[in-house]
């Protein structure tokens, strides 16, 4: 099978585009010197080899664009023959204007810094030594510029120097903007393999709950069915008995909401059904995931709160998301069952469900750990469902936040994208 096409902005191919664009820098300096010399300084140059120095750089920049327009996979042996070329150029323009006397002589510095930053070990090296032997060759060989020899001491300009230092203007400039933007993408790079690695562990440790769930399920069946059979024994028993029957009723209430909730389970463990999400109007699933919540938890007080403005947004769902925020008010109906505030709100790019409880809140030593690993703000839990009401509510393009409340208790925000392009 064919391998997959580079990306055409990976960091080699990247790198290319900066040393272009240094290379179309510098060029065009070399030219505005060029002009200034011959026009305001009387340099006595070879015109037309001049012109032809800086056409020939001009066209392989020209040449390289045009390169980076295509799918391609840029090589260090490529990159190499990019630094060498320049390294060539730099030499003649060099050769027809003072040789080692020109002041620019110290440029060859850039190329060598920028192979030593992106390069390995032996193309750098084969850069340096280009550069040396280029710089060696120009002590001997070349066509002088009186203007660029050292001055004499009645001058009142020293163009020697003053060409000196605007070498290491721009070499430094230059240098200094190539290293940041290299060091900078070296830090993208690694923050995005550290963001992978961490998706990575997290889908593992989903996949293994999910293992988990999945024979839990099989294996609460039969003890389900059990006491669903004594419950209605004992109800039979228990006829003279008012407040039994109604407590046994109760009990077999929520067997058979824990008997629906694992069929349903297994139902959608189908990986083909579970990727298609269905669009529903967000205010009205979250009214009904509210009012299944309440049959789990009659003990909660509550308050439903939506916003009053205009619009119907509506969010992809499926199964996954309705457990994931009926985890989270769960969690707030621990730690204080009493006035639940429950409020969404909208703007056109997303949907915002906040639940406040009046709880003892997040202590600050896992609230930055909450949603990553297995921690729990409970005693006696064990972080598995708030973990995987993260990674849910994540694979939907959305986020979970909880914030201590200024008053008391635990604020839980969540985010979700709309699926609709109305506001």
């Amino acid at each position: 099978m064919q391998a997959p096409l580079p990306l055409p902005l990976s960091t080699p191919n990247r790198n290319l585009v900066r040393l272009t664009i240094v290379r179309g820098i510098t060029w065009t300096g070399f030219l505005i010197g060029v002009v200034i010399g011959i026009a305001g300084l009387g340099f006595a140059l070879d015109i037309p080899a001049v012109i032809a120095v800086m056409a020939l750089m001009s066209l392989i920049n020209i040449g390289t664009w045009w390169r980076l327009g295509r799918p391609w996979a840029v090589t260090h042996g490529e990159y190499l023959a990019h630094l060498l070329a320049d390294m060539v150029g730099l030499t003649l323009l060099f050769y027809l204007i003072g040789g080692s006397t020109n002041p620019f002589i110290g440029y060859y510095l850039v190329p060598v810094t920028i192979a030593a930053a992106t390069l390995p070990w032996r193309h750098a090296w084969a850069v340096a030594a280009a550069g040396m032997a280029g710089y060696s060759f120009l002590m001997f060989f070349y066509h002088p510029v009186p203007q660029l020899g050292m001055p004499h001491a009645e001058s009142w300009i020293n163009l020697h120097t003053l060409g000196m230092w605007l070498n290491f203007a721009l070499s430094a400039g230059l240098v200094t903007f190539f290293i940041y933007k290299m060091a900078r993408a070296l830090r993208n790079r690694e923050q995005s393999l550290s963001r992978t690695r961490e998706s990575a562990l997290r889908n593992e440790q989903v996949l293994a709950v999910a293992t988990q769930a999945a024979g839990t399920a099989h294996e609460l069946g039969t003890p389900l069915s059990t006491m669903a059979v004594l419950l209605s024994e004992m109800r039979e028993d228990a006829s003279d008995n008012a407040q039994l029957r109604k407590d046994i009723d109760l009990l077999r209430e929520q067997v058979d909401i824990c008997k629906a909730r694992l069929r349903h389970l297994v139902d959608n463990a189908d990986r083909r059904r579970m990727a298609n999400a269905e669009v529903r109007d967000a205010k009205e699933w979250l009214n009904s995931v509210v009012q299944r919540w309440l049959v789990l938890r009659p003990d909660v007080d509550h308050r439903l709160e939506i916003s009053e403005r205009r619009g119907q947004p509506k969010l992809a769902v499926d199964a996954t998301l309705d457990q994931a925020l009926t985890n989270l008010l769960n969690n707030a109906a621990d730690a204080n069952p009493n006035d639940i505030a429950i409020h969404m709100e909208w703007n056109t790019e997303e949907v915002v469900i906040d639940i406040r409880d009046h709880g003892p809140g997040v202590a600050l030593s896992i609230a930055d750990q909450l949603g990553d690993t297995f921690v729990s703000t409970k005693s006696k839990g064990l972080g598995i469902g708030l973990f995987l009401t993260h990674a849910t509510i994540n694979r939907f393009g959305g986020g979970v936040s909880l914030y201590n409340h200024p008053q008391g208790g635990t604020l839980t925000e969540v985010s979700l994208p709309r699926s609709d392009t109305s506001a």
